[in-house]
């Protein structure tokens, strides 16, 4: 089966920011992606849980892209000005997808 070249973005964030964020990468041309609930992590300011909040608001969401490579700049620069000011990590990697025309 043949599969193409893309790039999988990952984007963890605030979910009080998902819609900004999402809202931004519409703007930016962007028209996939799936929006995942975070259930807890550690990193520089050490472990965080979901657990015990009262609502989404205090959790975090992973909002994952799969886009053609040449499209990738646009969609990095609308989640850099959504994530530079809040707490996120952005992470780019190659993939392969298949039905290359979706992305």
């Amino acid at each position: 089966m043949q599969t193409h070249k893309a790039k999988r973005v990952e984007i963890i964030i605030e979910a009080v920011m998902e819609r900004r964020l999402t809202d931004a990468l519409a703007e930016a041309g962007v028209t996939g992606f799936t929006v995942l609930p975070v259930s807890g992590g550690t990193g520089r300011s050490g472990h965080w849980s979901r657990e015990g909040q009262v609502s989404r608001a205090g959790g975090m969401v992973a909002v994952v892209c799969l886009i053609r490579p040449e499209r990738v700049e646009p969609l990095l620069e609308a989640a850099f000005a959504v994530v530079e000011r809040h707490i996120g990590v952005v992470s780019v990697s190659d993939c392969e997808v298949m039905r290359a025309e979706r992305f």
